[in-house]
C-alpha cells in the first residue's frame, strides 16, 4: 500500500477523544498535526465577507486573520509576524480560501520536517461537505464515544456547557450530523473510532487508522505523551491525562459523576443516540418540560459568559472569535459585502445562537454583552 499525502481531518464531539487522536497522529514521522486552527467554522461560511478575493488586499485580510488569530499562535513556530502573511500569500497558487488553508498547513508540515498535514478540529464535522469540495482526497476520522463521559468531560472543562441537558443536546446533534455523513460517505474515506476502543487496545486501533491513511505501522505513536504538543496540554486541567499513556480510566465516568436524575435527562435528549451508537443504559428517561428546557440553556448561555475569564477560561480565545465578527460587521459598513449568500440550513437549530456555536463560540454574544464581559487579547497563562 503506497503512502499518501492527501490532507485528513479529526472530527466529531468536543470531549470525545479528538485532543487524544490528534497527540497519537503527530508522533508519527509522516505526519504533521498541530494545535486545532478552527478554520473552517471561522472563515468558510464567511468568506462573502471579504469581498472578491481575488483583489489583493482582500485575499492578504483573509491571510492575515487565518495566521494571526490561531489559538496558538503561529502553531508554535518561530515565525516572523511582519513578514509570515507575506510569506504565505506567496506559497499560494491562487487567491482562494483552500490555498491559503494548504500554505498554512503546509508551511507547518515543512517546518516540523513531514510530508503530510492532517488537521483537528472538532466542529469541522459541520463542514465536511466544503472540506471535500476544497480537498476532495481528504479523508475523515470520526471519533464515538459514550455521550454520557462526554458530557461529564464537558461539564467539568473550563469551555463546555453548564449543564447535563446542553450536554445531551450537543452531543444529540453531533451524533446526527455523523450518522447522515456516515450513510453516504465511502467507506475509504469515513473511519468510525471508538475511543473506549482505543483506550482499551491503542495498538490494533492504531494500526487500523494508519491503515485506513495508507500509512504504515510505528510504534512511537503510542508514546504520544512524550510529544510537545501533549506534555503542553498535560499542563492543563482539562487535558492532565495526555501526559501518560492510553488507560482506559476515563470509560464510564458518567456512573460516578452523574446523578441517576441526570443520567435520565440525558436519556430523555439522546437515548435514542446512545442506543444507535450501541451504548446501553438502564436508567429511565427524565421527562424536561418546555420550560425547564428554556431554563437549562439560558442558564448554559449565561454561565458560560460568566466564566470566561475564570482559571483556565477561555476569555483570549473568545475575545478573538468576536473580534472576527466585529471585523465581518466593520467590511460590510465599508460595503465590502452588502449580504450573506442565500443558503439553506444544513442542520437544525439545537441553540439560539447556533451560528456562533458552529464558528466555535465559548458563550452567546447576548450574555457576554449582557454581563459587560470586556474582551483580553493577552494572558498569562496557557494558551492551546
Amino acid at each position: 500500500m503506497a503512502p499518501s499525502n492527501s490532507p485528513f481531518f479529526i472530527v466529531g464531539s468536543e470531549r470525545s477523544g479528538t485532543t487524544l487522536l490528534m497527540a497519537v497522529l503527530g508522533q508519527h514521522s509522516r505526519l504533521a498535526v498541530p494545535e486545532v486552527a478552527w478554520y473552517y467554522p471561522r472563515f468558510r461560511a464567511y468568506l462573502h465577507t471579504y469581498g472578491d478575493l481575488s483583489v489583493p488586499t482582500n485575499f492578504l485580510t483573509l491571510v492575515s486573520e487565518m495566521i494571526c488569530g490561531l489559538k496558538t499562535p503561529f502553531f508554535g513556530l518561530n515565525l516572523n509576524p511582519a513578514t509570515i502573511v507575506d510569506e504565505l500569500i506567496a506559497r499560494t497558487h491562487a487567491a482562494t480560501f483552500s490555498q491559503a488553508y494548504s500554505a498554512i498547513l503546509g508551511l507547518y508540515a515543512e517546518k516540523v520536517g513531514k510530508p503530510r498535514w492532517g488537521e483537528k478540529t472538532p466542529h469541522n464535522l459541520f463542514y465536511v461537505e466544503e472540506i471535500l469540495a476544497d480537498f476532495p482526497q481528504a479523508r475523515f476520522v470520526h471519533l464515538v464515544r459514550d455521550g454520557r463521559d462526554v458530557a461529564v468531560d464537558q461539564l467539568r472543562s473550563a469551555f463546555g456547557p453548564r449543564n447535563v441537558y446542553a450536554a445531551a443536546l450537543l452531543w444529540r446533534r453531533t451524533h446526527e450530523v455523523a450518522a447522515r455523513l456516515r450513510a453516504k460517505l465511502p467507506r475509504d474515506i469515513w473511519l468510525d473510532v471508538r475511543y473506549e476502543d482505543l483506550a482499551a487496545r491503542p495498538e490494533a486501533i492504531m494500526r487500523e487508522v494508519l491503515q485506513f491513511l495508507h500509512e504504515p505501522w510505528e510504534p512511537g505513536v503510542l508514546e504520544f505523551y512524550r510529544g510537545d504538543i501533549a506534555q503542553r496540554r498535560a499542563r492543563t486541567r482539562d487535558h492532565r491525562p495526555l501526559g501518560q499513556p492510553v488507560s482506559t480510566d476515563h470509560v464510564g465516568l458518567y456512573r460516578s459523576h452523574l446523578s441517576l436524575h441526570d443520567q435520565g435527562v440525558f436519556n430523555h435528549v439522546a437515548g435514542a443516540g446512545l442506543r444507535e451508537a450501541g451504548y446501553a443504559s438502564d436508567v429511565p428517561p427524565v421527562s424536561v418540560s418546555a420550560e425547564d428546557a428554556a431554563l437549562y440553556l439560558e442558564l448554559d448561555g449565561r454561565i458560560r459568559a460568566a466564566t470566561l475569564d475564570a482559571p483556565e477560561g477561555h476569555i483570549v480565545y473568545e475575545s478573538y472569535n468576536d473580534w472576527l465578527i466585529d471585523q465581518r460587521e466593520e467590511r460590510r459598513r465599508r460595503g465590502v459585502w452588502t449580504s450573506a449568500p442565500a443558503v439553506a440550513p444544513r442542520f437544525e437549530r439545537v441553540l439560539d445562537w447556533d451560528e456562533e456555536f458552529l464558528a466555535g463560540q465559548r458563550a452567546p454574544r447576548k450574555w457576554k454583552h449582557y454581563l459587560a464581559v470586556k474582551p483580553r487579547y493577552h494572558g498569562s497563562s496557557l494558551v492551546l
